[in-house]
């Protein structure tokens, strides 16, 4: 009997396994294209808010049906490097090509019950990220997707709030 209970156990919690990818793959569909940058906004601790790629950033974000991933976050107006060399940029113009700028790629998972995006990160801009999962809060509608950052390349308790438009 406890052989019975054990063996119905594995196969109900196999099957609700099986259930929870099926529907992850069913909403990924909903993901799965080019997305447009519209926006994105941290805020402070304190509540401030501040615009680190500017008002207008720039920025593609790819999900491909395979699970993987690209983004590409720009600030849209960047100083060109005056050498026309950038392996002799000054500190000044490498600082700011690099605070303008943040991506990554690698695979996602999507799980529409907890309404959660999760991006495997294989490579970043910032390496602190990768080799790590990075589980965002998101919210679709109207082909306009925004989620939230709890953990940003900006650390402490800044969170950022992103906004993609579906191409």
């Amino acid at each position: 009997m406890r052989n019975l209970m054990c063996a119905t156990f594995i196969m109900l919690f196999t099957a609700l396994q099986a259930q929870d990818i099926r529907l992850s793959k069913e909403n990924r569909k909903q993901f799965v294209g080019t997305w447009s940058l519209v926006a994105v906004e941290n805020t402070n601790a304190d509540g401030s808010k501040t615009f680190p790629y500017g008002k207008n950033p720039v920025g593609l974000l790819v999900f491909t049906d395979a699970g993987e991933y690209a983004i590409q976050i720009l600030k849209a107006t960047r100083p060109e490097v005056a050498a026309g060399d950038k392996n002799k940029a000054t500190l000044d113009e490498n600082a700011a090509l690099v605070k303008g700028n943040n991506s990554h790629f690698g695979t996602y998972t999507v799980h529409s019950e907890k309404r959660t995006i999760t991006f495997n990160v294989l490579h970043a801009f910032y390496p602190n990220w990768e080799g790590n999962a990075q589980v965002r809060s998101y919210k679709l509608e109207n082909n306009m997707l925004s989620y939230v950052v709890t953990n940003t390349t900006n650390g402490g308790a800044v969170t950022a709030t992103v906004v993609w438009k579906k191409k």
